[in-house]
């Protein structure tokens, strides 16, 4: 008997046929003899609909105090998915209780919006799962230390299932999904991507960080520091599947880099269209700058990506970084305020319209060139670079968004992803 944990995404929970359907999936994952611990999203479209109505109601400035009412709202899509899975399991014969995160309980800070677990409490769900009942338990969610309801961002179901496998050292988290796994770019852009059977934590990562929707990387950091057991696979596949060969299918996320994968130099290309570059001309150049521009940005709690300063000239340079689209406004406001009267005459641009795109592969510790080939397949395309930035396993270059489904296709190409790996 193995500890197994399940996480449905808001796709797969979408109608009450497709909840029949999951249902039945994870019954017969139940049957044959396994412990089951369930996590699934909101059904498709709930969590917009709700925060939806409430920017009708505060389209304004967000504030503390309208964060947390937000989680508030946007917790209840979860609760009424592991309601009504309870409900079709109940149905199918099995016995099954849901629990939502406070319940359990599951610890979160106080970020409101998107909050990160702290800790489990898994001694309610090990005494059902011993009465041998299924447990759904809402992801996306947990409870403050002063008792406030808390969301961990947008795909903070993938982050609940494997932080609930780790604290209950399941034998393996489950990834269902509207893919059949990891590819080596989005199918949608290149109709030649291939689903790639392996892939490395390391890449996994570094996918996640530049942009792939597949898996939050908060969920990929758990999965690595607890080595959860992981694999993506697909919810539409008939759910009377063979039980051992589903549980072979779609795409493992492993620990150990064999043979196989060394021979690829790049993995898979990922993007993000969801970038803004912010850039400040002419600020001072003295030591403590870098500080004295991301200092207040940090501490507004915005996440910056990629940075460049420019080589000084006369006492000046130019400090370029990159946020969340979403920040944007929130950054140049920010930045207008607290940082230009401060700057020294430095003056303050922003571009919205831009986008990154990755080569990722752990080939690329061992292969030289790898970059250059990157930057030629652009210049073929005509493609100007913004930014680049690089790590151990990664390039990634910072372009004008036009262009960005462009380049995806070219380096697809040029390092011969839609080739089977020899």
């Amino acid at each position: 008997m193995a500890l197994i944990v399940h996480k449905y995404g808001g796709t797969s929970m979408g109608s009450t046929e497709r909840i029949r359907n999951v249902a039945k999936r994870v019954a017969k994952w139940a049957r044959a003899g396994h412990q089951m611990v369930v996590v699934p999203s909101a059904m498709s479209g709930e969590t917009n609909r709700l925060l939806g109505l409430a920017k009708e109601l505060s389209p304004g400035a967000t504030t503390p105090e309208l964060q947390r009412e937000l989680d508030m709202i946007a917790s209840t899509g979860e609760q009424v998915s592991v309601g009504l899975l309870a409900i079709a399991l109940q149905a199918e014969g099995m016995q099954a209780v849901s629990y939502a995160g406070w319940q359990v309980p599951i610890l979160t800070d106080d970020s409101y919006t998107k909050a990160r677990i702290q800790s489990i409490d898994d001694k309610r769900v090990r005494c059902d799962l011993e009465a041998g009942k299924v447990v759904i338990i809402t992801g996306f969610q947990g409870i403050d230390d002063n008792g406030h309801i808390t969301t961990l961002g947008r795909g903070g179901s993938d982050t609940s299932a494997v932080a609930v496998a780790a604290a209950m050292k399941a034998d393996e988290c489950l990834i269902y999904t509207d893919v059949d796994g990891v590819y080596t770019t989005d199918p949608r852009i290149v109709a030649e991507a291939r689903r790639l059977h392996t892939i490395s934590f390391e890449e996994m990562l570094e996918m996640a960080s530049l942009g792939s929707k597949v898996l939050q990387i908060r969920s990929v950091e758990f999965a690595g520091k607890y080595r959860v057991p992981l694999r993506v696979l697909s919810s539409f596949t008939p759910w009377d599947i063979d039980i051992a060969e589903e549980a072979k299918s779609g795409t493992l996320i492993t620990f150990e880099e064999d043979e196989k994968m060394e021979q690829a130099v790049v993995s898979g290309i990922a993007f993000n269209r969801d970038e803004a570059k912010v850039s400040l001309l002419g600020v001072p150049d003295k030591p403590g700058i870098a500080y004295q521009i991301l200092g207040p940005v940090a501490e507004a709690n915005i996440d910056v990506d990629v940075i460049i300063q420019n080589v000084g000239h006369d006492g000046k340079t130019d400090f370029s970084f990159t946020v969340h689209r979403n920040d944007y406004q929130r950054t140049m406001d920010l930045l207008k305020a607290e940082v230009i009267p401060k700057a020294g005459g430095a003056q303050l641009s922003g571009d919205p319209k831009i986008c990154k795109v990755s080569i990722v592969g752990i080939g690329m510790r061992s292969h030289v060139g790898v970059a250059s080939r990157m930057f030629s397949a652009l210049s073929d395309e005509g493609i100007n670079i913004q930014m680049i930035t690089t790590s151990e396993i990664k390039t990634s270059v910072v372009i004008d968004e036009k262009y960005m489904e462009l380049a995806v296709r070219a380096l697809h190409r040029t390092f011969d992803l839609d080739q089977p790996p020899a």
